[in-house]
């Protein structure tokens, strides 16, 4: 399907879409600073920039759109643009090395697809208390030895 936008209206239409601080991103971190946890946003010394850190559980969240990610693409990038099926295979292609890399430094990751936050808000914030609280009750029992 052919675009109908000249380049440069495609442009002005791309340069408009937020990259982080999304409405998503700000509903679950309103949700865990409601629930008493601290954390940084996008820190740009971790691989991929994760959208909430907790710096001393050593847990990276990211909080990924459904098409920007490529959630399940396979399935559908038949459907889109060559442009398209580039830009979101090399997203999902960063993405892919950011977490190994984020594992290799031993960081727990978490990824919250966007239908995930919309169908089950609270499942996802579960899953972030419990990385977060697991990694606590590990380090004061490692404290009490």
């Amino acid at each position: 399907m052919p675009d109908n936008l000249t380049p440069e209206q495609r442009s002005y239409c791309m340069s408009r879409i937020k990259g982080k601080d999304t409405g998503l991103e700000v509903r679950v971190r309103s949700a865990l600073h409601r629930r008493g946890l601290r954390f940084r946003k996008h820190v740009k010394e971790l691989p991929g920039r994760p959208d909430i850190v907790f710096s001393k559980a050593r847990v990276a969240v990211f909080v990924d759109g459904d098409f920007w990610h490529g959630y399940r693409f396979p399935s559908w990038e038949d459907k889109v643009s060559d442009f398209w099926k580039k830009k979101i295979n090399k997203n999902r292609e960063r993405d892919a090395a950011n977490h190994r890399k984020l594992r290799q430094m031993e960081w727990t990751v978490i990824r919250l697809w966007q239908h995930e936050v919309e169908e089950d808000f609270d499942a996802c914030i579960d899953r972030i208390l419990a990385a977060v609280r697991g990694h606590e009750e590990k380090a004061n029992s490692n404290q009490e030895v």
